[in-house]
């Protein structure tokens, strides 16, 4: 993607975007996460700094992920080294469409692969189709459900 760079441990610019997606999310009538859970100190409360990866266009934060080296939440039954996690999947609104989350998602899937984890691992709400749409469209196999802290979730994988 022309002109696009990523950097890796920039929480604050995660913050900026994750809030902004959240926001226009709550707009639409499809609440996803409180802004209040999305500042940078909120996140480093479950979010290592250098799991954060951030796509940029100029000094322009467009869209961010997270990824994990275990998640015992959601995914407890797993050996350590089994896959590595993702988590906080965001595109500012004003650069939605463009392609971002396929960018961020092929990134995510390579360094799985690079850091020998046959597994990249995520879960998301089961209630929110058009989220669940991108995973499976991007090729995520959908490998079950659970309850976690009162939240239906569906749990899926993607092949490093």
């Amino acid at each position: 993607m022309s002109g696009v760079t990523l950097t890796s441990g920039d929480d604050a610019a995660a913050s900026g975007v994750l809030i902004a997606a959240a926001l226009q999310l709550k707009a639409r009538g499809e609440p996803l996460w409180p802004e209040s859970s999305l500042t940078p100190q909120r996140l480093a409360r479950h979010y290592p700094t250098n799991g954060w990866r951030v796509a940029w266009r100029g000094g322009t934060p467009l869209a961010c992920l997270c990824l994990l080296d275990t998640d015992p939440l959601f995914w407890p039954d797993d050996a350590p080294g089994e896959a590595l996690y993702l988590h906080k999947l965001a595109v500012h609104p004003a650069a939605q469409g463009q392609g971002l989350s396929a960018l961020l998602l092929r990134e995510a899937v390579w360094e799985t692969g690079e850091r020998d984890r046959p597994w990249l691992r995520l879960d998301t709400a089961t209630a929110l189709p058009k989220l669940r749409a991108l995973y499976e469209t991007f090729g995520f196999q959908d490998v079950g459900q659970r309850t976690v802290k009162g939240f239906d979730v569906t749990l899926y994988q993607f092949p490093a």
